[in-house]
């Protein structure tokens, strides 16, 4: 015999509630009395009752998607924001999209299609490089930017950049280096500008200067790395310390020092930013600063629900503290 389906008269019958009640506590759990609350989850239980998500849409008029924007997909660094962020919109009920905003020849065409063509109720942004203009569109979704930012008031996620700089030159000076320079990423990028004012400002509290010569400028990527490597090597007075602003760049470079007859942490001491897998199973491991990654997916996801609900395209920002993480690629300087 075919069980019958059931319905949410069913449930609220049950749960002796109304058809309402159960509706709002199905879409609003937090604004009902807990023992409600319960009453109506377990009936939900005992009928095996499933929100149709799509008829739901339908008379919502949303998609029932989000869609991320990253300025590379192959990046590993993406990988656990996006577990953390579909953990909870899977369950509000939303699927989670990605797509890479620098594949083709127009990035910011790109965006204004995702803007405008309906098939997301909320974007999330990983890129800060286009223009603000591109987001004044009428009738757009909520837009959450996360990991970058632009300068204005669009929410956002980030992390404090500036203390994890800080804190990766604190730990090598604690080790005895004096001589530290800086692998950059791209001069207009924000995380480099953020990066490299936590750097210089943490050298001069330690009475230490950021040599020009000693800061080199790379793309996030471990090619970008390796070469950093090659002009690092042919520098007549080297530093023997270095903060890498991206851990691929920080893995690339380790490369092509090990490859050269060279070793980390012995003629150079290294740490990266950002604590990706690789980062630990490396040798040697690399010392790091820590992004939490997951907390970022689940608070972007979280605040992007929030103005999708309220159907608003402002809401808060929020910085999210970082962590040093310790392993064996820093050391003390060798004696002249």
């Amino acid at each position: 015999m075919d069980r019958k389906i059931a319905t949410i008269q069913d449930v609220a019958r049950i749960a002796g509630v109304s058809t309402a009640t159960v509706s709002r506590t199905l879409s609003k759990p937090s604004v009902v009395a807990p023992a409600t609350r319960d009453a109506v989850l377990q009936a939900v239980a005992d009928t095996g009752y499933r929100i149709n998500t799509q008829a739901a849409n339908l008379r919502r008029q949303r998609t029932g998607s989000v869609i991320a924007l990253v300025p590379n997909l192959a990046n590993p660094f993406f990988s656990q924001i996006f577990a953390g962020m579909s953990a909870v919109l899977t369950e509000a009920g939303l699927g989670l999209l990605v797509a890479d905003t620098q594949t083709g020849s127009d990035p910011e065409e790109r965006l204004s299609y995702h803007l405008t063509s309906g098939n997301a109720d909320g974007l999330i942004l990983f890129d800060g490089t286009f223009s603000r203009d591109r987001l004044n569109v009428p009738g757009r979704p909520p837009v959450l930017l996360v990991s970058e930012w632009m300068e204005d008031d669009l929410p956002s996620v980030t992390v404090d950049n500036r203390h994890g700089a800080a804190l990766a030159v604190g730990h090598l000076a604690q080790a005895g280096h004096r001589a530290i320079g800086f692998l950059s990423g791209p001069p207009e990028n924000v995380l480099t500008s953020e990066r490299l004012a936590g750097f210089t400002t943490a050298l001069a509290d330690l009475g230490l200067v950021a040599r020009p010569d000693w800061i080199l400028e790379g793309d996030f990527s471990m090619d970008s790395g390796a070469a950093a490597a090659r002009r690092w090597m042919a520098l007549p007075d080297r530093p023997t310390a270095l903060f890498c602003a991206s851990d691929e760049m920080a893995i690339g470079f380790m490369g092509a020092v090990h490859r050269a007859g060279l070793s980390v942490p012995g003629d150079v001491s290294i740490v990266g930013f950002d604590n990706i897998e690789v980062a630990q199973h490396l040798t040697p491991g690399l010392t790091t600063i820590r992004q939490p990654r997951t907390i970022i997916g689940l608070r972007s996801a979280e605040l992007l629900i929030d103005m999708i609900a309220a159907n608003s395209l402002s809401g808060p920002s929020e910085v999210i503290e970082v962590e040093l993480i310790k392993r064996a690629s820093v050391a003390p300087p060798r004696s002249p």
